[in-house]
């Protein structure tokens, strides 16, 4: 099992140990469009404090990669970026792009990998970094529990998520849920015990189906990205998965209209309209040109698609006929 080692930001680290939030944005200030290939999605991602402290301080669980202007992900994270306001995440950005003598700039885009169910441990429960981590190491590195340093390593994190409960969350979700790309690069007691606890948080989710969506709206197209919302299907309230599956990116007045049952999207992929969104607001003309027409976008992936019987689902209990 391969897992990755990133160098933390210790303001980054220490605001976010004390919030405990659900998703976190390790956020990169370049912004370089380089894709993130360290590890399979699904594996650990460990947080390597840098000097005075110099030691391992959590982990969580990688979920994706993104690159986004910081107002989005503010939007899609919050605290989750590792500070109190989209204000301070902009100086943040603009201190390490100075010092690269970039101009600044109101919106820049930056990289985005996001880390789902973070772990930060108590000082006392810090791990020491292994003893090949040496020279001027920017972002990180990755490791194998199959290597005698990363088997050593690993040994020593996989007794904290025990120590902090995680194995206590509820009910997990199964591999295929997870949407792990290399499910057999992890070992037994990695995919029995971790993977079937870790769960995506609203940010990762909505990142994810707006990146499996090509950034556009199923129904319309439309790219603007301010005003595209990640739908669940089926709602985490009624046990609907956090998965890609159970998701639609859906402009904001759609999201709404889907959510409150005027609109919904049949097992073919066609969306219907309610003849109540007529009764009872005596409009919606733009609205019912729609009714019929196919999705215009779906994920690539056949196992991104929307679920067709989480579609049913949403058909007989949430659509109003």
């Amino acid at each position: 099992m391969k897992f990755w080692l990133g160098v933390t930001d210790w303001d980054w680290y220490k605001f976010s140990r004390e919030r405990r939030p659900d998703d976190v944005n390790f956020w990169q200030p370049s912004g370089k469009q380089q894709e993130f290939r360290a590890i399979e999605k699904g594996s650990p991602f460990l947080f390597k404090l840098k000097a005075p402290h110099n030691s391992i301080g959590g982990l969580g669980f990688y979920s994706t990669q993104a690159f986004l202007p910081i107002s989005l992900a503010w939007d899609a994270f919050g605290e989750g970026n590792g500070c109190s306001s989209l204000n301070e995440l902009r100086q943040k950005i603009q201190k390490y792009r100075g010092r690269w003598g970039t101009a600044p700039e109101p919106n820049p885009v930056i990289g985005c990998l996001i880390v789902t169910n973070p772990i930060f441990f108590a000082n006392e429960d810090w791990i020491p970094v292994p003893s090949d981590w040496s020279g001027p190491i920017v972002q990180g590195k990755r490791y194998d529990d199959e290597s005698q340093i990363g088997s050593r390593l690993w040994d020593l994190v996989q007794q904290k998520p025990e120590k902090y409960r995680f194995f206590e969350q509820g009910v997990g979700l199964s591999e295929s849920q997870l949407q792990v790309e290399n499910s057999e690069d992890a070992s037994p007691r990695y995919r029995e015990r971790v993977l079937s606890r870790v769960r995506l948080g609203q940010g990762a989710f909505r990142v994810m189906i707006t990146e499996a969506f090509q950034r556009k709206c199923a129904v319309t197209g439309e790219r603007t990205l301010p005003v595209l919302e990640a739908a669940h299907i089926k709602p985490f309230s009624e046990s609907g998965p956090s998965t890609i599956s159970n998701g639609l990116l859906l402009r904001s007045d759609l999201h709404k209209l889907y959510d409150a049952g005027y609109l919904t999207v049949t097992p073919e992929y066609r969306l219907e309209v309610s003849p109540r969104l007529r009764e009872d607001f005596d409009n919606g003309k733009i609205y019912y040109e729609m009714h019929g027409r196919p999705l215009v976008v779906t994920p690539n992936l056949e196992r991104d698609r929307p679920n067709r019987e989480l579609l049913r689902w949403h058909n007989d209990n949430v659509y109003q006929t």
